[in-house]
């Protein structure tokens, strides 16, 4: 059901991309291309890595795609999920907890030792779903972010 995703998966990667940021209303802010992922995920230095979850018949029903992180307090890496995705006709097959299981699988034979994601205030199945699994909330943290114009003004040192 779960497997490494390879080079010929990247067009319904991107696709699976495109129809999350709709899901999540915001789908003229994705912006990565094929050749993007592509490079990410198989150039000579990949930066995240994916898995996808089929059906028994085959169908690409989802994908999960993350990257390491590490922790100075807890002195290992662990895993942030970028993105978890199983199409909305597939939902509630266990596509998504197995892409979860694999990844926290991952964490356990490794030794890292957290495994993150961030999901939107207003996603009610889902917050639901990451609490069924025992995921905790991180409440006191606040995300922030730069980009665009901000990110090159700083960068430039203005």
């Amino acid at each position: 059901m779960i497997r490494n995703a390879t080079p010929d998966d990247v067009p319904v990667i991107h696709q699976m991309v495109r129809e999350l940021a709709e899901y999540e209303r915001a789908l003229d802010e994705a912006k990565a291309t094929q050749e993007q992922l592509c490079e990410a995920l198989f150039g000579e230095r990949p930066a995240a890595f994916a898995h996808i979850a089929e059906t028994d018949e085959g169908d690409v029903a989802g994908f999960s795609l993350w990257f390491l992180n590490f922790s100075t307090w807890r002195g290992v890496h662990g895993i942030y999920l970028e993105d978890l995705y199983v199409r909305p006709e597939k939902r509630g097959g266990g596509h998504g907890k197995a892409l979860l299981t694999e990844l926290a699988r991952i964490c356990v034979a490794r030794g890292y030792e957290r495994l993150e994601w961030s999901v939107l205030d207003w996603n009610t199945p889902s917050i639901n779903f990451y609490k069924s699994l025992g995921a905790k909330p991180q409440d006191e943290w606040t995300v922030y972010r730069l980009t665009d114009e901000a990110l090159e003004e700083l960068g430039a040192g203005a």
